[in-house]
């Protein structure tokens, strides 16, 4: 019965219009009554002690690097930069889309911004060129949500902190994974471009290389400087997402020049609204996800799923196909802090490492911001391409299930993640 309350509550308040923040404090609330034990105590503090932890700071410092980093010129040099090295192969501006969007995602961590950055700068030249519109805008879609699953990753941060993971191993779990993504999503790319009729950008000498190169080395030397910090255990997490701030506005301030104090205001708003909103439902989910705990939601359901406690990739296979129903509904950070708490007793329970379950989690909900109706990413990228939206689920359908495929061949083979993992280690 307590699981019924939990989702007629919750769901119910969604359904009605109720924000997610909202719905998840009349979730708790709800629970509370139910279990007799209702205090308007247990929500304030629960949503305090939430918000008040130290590894929760990276999340607004990683939005400001991603937001200095677009307004800064780093985007576009990155961009430059995968021109001079792949645009006059055929098809070659899709390769530079997910080169772009692999290394952009080693920046910022947003799939949000990475789509943008990408769509903007990009889909002007595709459309020159004569590629198909739909086709290309759902490249640019389905390039952006490598963004959370490699590192420095805002969602794995979220989902660190709501189930007590290693952020630190959580990055390193994540890189494998998302380099899978963009293969797959290069070689989907491939197949569809192989009889189109393209322009195609001529080659480009090793002097234009190197030079582009040159421009773009403040660009990629910060994933070095914040990956490797993280790696050899110079930084944690949380510093390393102030370093890339700072280094972001050096760079866009200084050397490159493309960021004036007027320019900066803009951006730290930005930032400050996109931090509100996340950090807001991190403190209203944490309520709920105390409640959970108490009303003891995660035994009730691990009695529903004992045959599968002893088959781990059943159980995860199930789990799978569970997120990324729900994620066509919800969007990613909701998912990981409802979820997030009900599924981890579970996968403790059935002895699944709990970073490589958490890798495969984010990379679902990631999935999902390009799945309709919510679609996060989708509807970024259909409003800056100006391709409506129904013309870019058809156009992003072969990359979603190319990604899908990708997520496929992790649960069936774990070693995939666990064997990075434990060198990265």
């Amino acid at each position: 019965m307590t699981i019924v309350v939990f989702l007629a509550s919750l769901l119910g308040a969604m359904a009605i219009g109720v924000p997610v923040a909202f719905a998840l404090m009349f979730c708790g609330a709800m629970l509370m009554y139910y279990m007799g034990i209702f205090n308007a105590q247990i929500v304030a503090q629960n949503m305090i002690s939430g918000a008040d932890t130290f590894t929760l700071l990276a999340i607004p410092f990683f939005l400001l690097a991603g937001e200095l980093m677009n307004a800064g010129g780093l985007s576009k040099r990155i961009i430059e930069f995968a021109l001079s090295c792949v645009g006059h192969i055929r098809g070659g501006l899709g390769l530079v889309a997910i080169v772009a969007a692999i290394i952009m995602a080693s920046l910022s961590g947003s799939a949000v911004a990475d789509s943008a950055a990408l769509a903007a700068i990009l889909i002007p030249m595709m459309r020159q060129a004569g590629y198909d519109m739909p086709r290309a805008a759902g490249l640019m879609a389905a390039g952006g949500i490598i963004a959370p699953v490699i590192p420095p990753s805002i969602a794995l941060i979220i989902f660190g902190v709501a189930a007590n993971v290693s952020i630190t191993q959580l990055f390193m779990g994540g890189i494998a994974p998302g380099l899978m993504m963009a293969v797959a999503l290069a070689v989907t790319w491939m197949w569809l471009v192989r009889r189109t009729t393209v322009a195609t950008l001529p080659r480009q000498p090793m002097k234009v290389r190197l030079r582009a190169s040159a421009r773009a080395a403040w660009a990629l030397g910060m994933p070095v400087i914040v990956i490797g910090g993280i790696r050899f255990g110079v930084v944690t997490p949380t510093e390393a997402a102030v370093i890339a701030a700072v280094y972001a506005l050096f760079v866009g301030m200084v050397v490159y020049r493309e960021l004036s104090f007027t320019d900066l205001y803009a951006v730290v708003v930005r930032a400050a609204k996109t931090t509100a909103v996340v950090m807001f439902l991190v403190a209203a989910a944490l309520v709920s996800a105390w409640l959970i705990t108490a009303a003891n939601i995660p035994g009730e359901l691990s009695g529903l799923i004992e045959p599968l406690i002893d088959r781990p990739q059943l159980l995860m296979l199930v789990i799978m196909v569970v997120v990324f129903v729900v994620g066509t509904a919800l969007d990613l950070t909701p998912t990981i802090l409802i979820l997030t708490p009900v599924l981890m007793p579970i996968i403790t329970m059935a002895g699944i490492d709990p970073v490589y379950f958490g890798v495969l989690f984010v990379m679902n909900t990631a999935i999902s911001l390009i799945t309709p109706p919510v679609g996060v990413v989708l509807n970024v990228v259909s409003g800056i391409s100006r391709v409506p939206l129904g013309k870019m689920v058809w156009g992003v359908a072969p990359f979603l299930a190319a990604q899908v495929a990708v997520l496929l061949l992790l649960v069936a083979f774990p070693q995939l993640v666990l064997v990075p993992l434990a060198w990265l280690r």
